[in-house]
Formats: structure tokens, C-alpha cells, sequence
């Protein structure tokens, strides 16, 4: 499954951020409200849950399983995202799926005379009072991050994508996390088709390419070692006024080492022109994509060179 997680500044549009995700991507939204009664409620008593509102520190100490109520919290949000697709909003949550490649890591900020902005008009309250919730709101998490995780929030690092909402808006933000997780989710797709295939299983699937030129290429991929996967991915180029696809392209095959889909143009020129125009459509639309293009002339080059033909 796939997690999302958001780490904000208060004022920065954060919370607005994972909301639309999560209604968008159909994901569940983990936030400040929902952690505990989520994943703790039955672990912890009411004086135990007051603490844990209160004091970052008290996620340290043992809870009534032996295990830390940090553990504790960590296991059953894990097991619950093996199961559902989630954003995570705050609680370090980027530390706690840190070596998870299932997850996307985002930290939204904005600069302190936005957010103080912001807060003026929110609460109808002084440059002054909105400078100290602000300065209130950083220190309490900076403190709760470190004193779980050990780490700096601010650590751009930690983070796949990071958006300053002084420059973007809501929409555009929300956009660009969206585009980054379906590319995301297409590359570990194929990876994962990619990770059953070796260069002895490439050769003894052959077979199923469709043609001579194909196969030459193939073996030459499987001389170099180079792991290739055929045609794992369809792409829609064109839709009708309905939203149906009726036009799309699967280009010949995938080098997941990288990254990278390869078009073999071998045929007349007539079907040359046809593929480049659905290669030139595929990297408009899919702009993520890298797809390279191995003309007739080139590709025989290639052949001629390592003698590909058994001549």
C-alpha cells in the first residue's frame, strides 16, 4: 500500500494540503485528532492519553504491552498501512516510514511574514500575537520530532518534495504531490516486474518478443548484462470527446538499471513516422517518462558491430 506524509508549518496550508490529497486519492487521513484514538486507544488509559497530549517525552515510556507507547503506536500504524492506502499528517511520521519505499515524504512551508499574514486574518489577532503562536507552534515541534526521532524537522533531506506555499498555491501543490506519487507508483510497479527477471530468464524469454529485430536487440541488452523488461507498461496518447482511449503506446521494452523505455523503429518509414508522433505525444503528456528512440540505422549498426545475426 502507499503512504503519504505531511510535515507542515502552522500557517503553511498543510493541513488543507493532506486533506485534498487524501479526498482525492481515496487514501484514510491520519491527523493530529486521529493518532491516538486510532492506534492507542485501547493501549492507553485516559490519564495515559492525557500525558501523551501533553509531553512528547511520555511516547518513551512503557506502556501496559511492556512495549513503548512510541513502538506501540509505530507497530499498529504500520499494520494498519499494510492493509490502506494513508496521508500522515505531522507526528514525525517521514521519520517513522524513513527506509519505507512505499512512502512519499513532503514538508510544506512558507516564510514567517506569510504565515503571520495568515494568522492575522484567521484570527483577527496582532502581528505580535500571531508571531508568538507561530514561534509557540515551531518550538513544540521541533521539540516533539527530536525528542522521538532524534531529528530535525526543517532536515530537507527527509523529504522527497518540498513546497513553499508563498509560491504555490493549494491546487498546485496538491498537483504536483499527486504527479510525483503516480510516478512514483508506475517505476515501482515495473521495478517490481523487473526484480523476478535476470539475464538468464531475459534469454530464455525470448520467444515471446514479436520479432527478428526484437530478439537481436534483446540478446544484445542480455550481452551487456543489462536487465530489460518487454513492453510492461501501455501508455493512453489520445481520448475521444467521452474520455476513451483510442489511441496508446507500449514502447518495445524497459531498462529499469535506467530508468529508461526503448522504441525500436526498424519497419518503413511510414510506421517511423507514426511512432515518432506517438513518442513526441507520450513525452508531452507524460513528461516524467524517459523513453529513447533506436532508429533502423543505428540499431543495425549495432548488429553489424557484435556480429547479433550468428553470420
Amino acid at each position: 500500500m502507499s503512504v503519504i506524509t505531511i510535515s507542515r508549518q502552522r500557517g503553511s496550508f498543510g493541513n488543507e494540503i493532506a486533506a485534498a490529497l487524501a479526498q482525492k486519492l481515496g487514501f484514510e487521513l491520519i491527523t493530529h485528532d486521529t493518532w491516538l484514538s486510532m492506534f492507542l486507544d485501547t493501549a492507553a488509559s485516559p490519564h495515559e492519553r492525557h500525558m501523551l497530549n501533553e509531553s512528547a517525552k511520555y511516547y518513551l515510556t512503557a506502556s501496559q504491552t511492556g512495549d513503548t507507547f512510541l513502538d506501540l503506536l509505530s507497530q499498529n500504524l504500520r499494520a494498519f498501512t499494510r492493509t490502506h492506502n494513508a496521508v500522515l499528517v505531522g507526528f514525525g511520521s517521514q521519520a517513522i516510514y524513513a527506509n519505507d519505499d512505499s512512502a512519499l515524504h513532503i514538508r510544506v512551508f512558507a516564510p514567517d511574514s506569510v504565515r503571520i499574514a495568515r494568522l492575522k486574518k484567521q484570527y483577527h489577532v496582532s502581528d505580535a500575537q500571531a508571531e508568538q503562536i507561530l514561534s509557540k507552534a515551531d518550538k513544540k515541534q521541533k521539540k516533539f520530532v527530536y525528542t522521538l526521532f532524534g531529528a530535525s524537522v526543517a532536515e530537507a533531506s527527509q523529504y522527497h518534495l518540498t513546497l513553499n506555499t508563498a509560491n504555490l498555491g493549494a491546487d498546485e501543490c496538491v498537483a504536483a504531490v499527486m504527479a510525483l506519487h503516480e510516478q512514483r507508483a508506475i517505476k515501482r510497479r515495473i521495478e517490481q516486474h523487473a526484480d523476478h527477471i535476470s539475464a538468464k530468464a531475459n534469454l530464455s524469454g525470448l520467444a515471446v518478443l514479436k520479432n527478428e529485430s526484437e530478439i537481436e536487440f534483446a540478446r544484445l541488452l542480455d550481452m551487456y548484462h543489462i536487465e530489460w523488461v518487454y513492453e510492461p507498461k501501455t501508455f493512453p496518447v489520445e481520448w475521444d470527446a467521452g474520455g476513451n482511449v483510442i489511441s496508446a503506446f507500449s514502447p518495445d521494452f524497459y531498462l529499469p538499471k535506467f530508468d529508461t523505455f526503448i522504441e525500436l523503429t526498424t519497419m518503413n518509414q511510414k510506421y517511423v513516422t507514426d511512432k515518432n508522433k506517438k513518442v513526441k505525444k507520450l513525452r508531452e503528456l507524460y513528461p516524467g517518462i524517459n523513453i529513447k528512440v533506436v532508429y533502423k540505422k543505428d540499431f543495425h549498426s549495432l548488429a553489424e558491430r557484435f556480429n547479433l545475426s550468428g553470420e
